[in-house]
């Protein structure tokens, strides 16, 4: 079952050495993260697993590593284990993932990964996704950013959609609502370069029963929407 899910966002910028000076800029962000994964942690599971968005749909194992050169560090993370032999495969949602997790709960967590590409809902990945589920008594960390059309400065300029659209995830993330965020308008979220949808979709699929949720950020600095938040099943 799926015990507790948090819900994060996944700019590079929330690794202090990506952001340099920046970084105090998203430290309430950073800091409501940390609280969503201690929330999941703290609730008795026994296995994390982190969806992200990425090409392809495949399943990652806890040496699998990411990597932020791209972003001017010289960094790689692994996603739930430290030892040497790792893969370097995880996309820039699970890589940045991966550091939060490690920043809050250490780098031994034993985390799995699952990268929620197009072609996930008849992947091998969800089958896998699907045993865990039924199988252990999973934490959920799913990353994913809300639309990046917010204003004239956004990486994808102001959409008038964009403020009803991620108006719409945060209040499904606020609510606990798990349809809300299976019903979510794909097409539209891809038009409004909002991440997250295929994380959150993929989530919904495997969350069940009613839980209680807590939204811990909601803002949209630099024209992108991002929101963390944790839910917990209810007993």
């Amino acid at each position: 079952m799926i015990a507790a899910a948090a819900f994060l966002p996944n700019p590079p910028l929330l690794v202090p050495s990506v952001a340099g000076a920046a970084s105090v800029e998203l430290e309430p962000l950073r800091a409501a993260g940390a609280t969503a994964l201690h929330r999941v942690h703290g609730s008795g599971v026994t296995r994390l697993a982190m969806l992200g968005s990425g090409d392809t749909s495949v399943m990652h194992s806890p040496v699998a590593r990411g990597s932020l050169s791209g972003y001017g560090v010289s960094l790689d993370v692994h996603l739930g284990s430290p030892a040497c032999g790792g893969a370097l495969e995880l996309p820039l949602s699970l890589t940045v993932g991966a550091w939060l997790l490690a920043d809050a709960l250490g780098p031994s967590t034993g985390a799995v990964g699952f990268s929620i590409g197009p072609d996930f809902a008849a992947s091998r990945a969800a089958v896998d996704l699907l045993a865990l589920a039924e199988s252990e008594r999973v934490g959920l960390i799913v990353m994913g950013d809300g639309s990046a059309r917010h204003s004239t400065k956004a990486p994808g300029y102001l959409d008038p959609r964009a403020e009803p659209f991620d108006e719409g995830v945060v209040a499904a993330l606020r609510d606990g609502d798990i349809e809300a965020l299976a019903g979510l308008d794909a097409a539209l979220g891809a038009e409004l370069l909002a991440s997250g949808v295929p994380a959150w979709q993929a989530a919904a699929a495997v969350l069940s029963g009613d839980y209680d949720a807590e939204l811990l950020y909601a803002d949209a600095p630099y024209g992108v929407g991002y929101f963390a938040a944790a839910w917990t099943a209810r007993a």
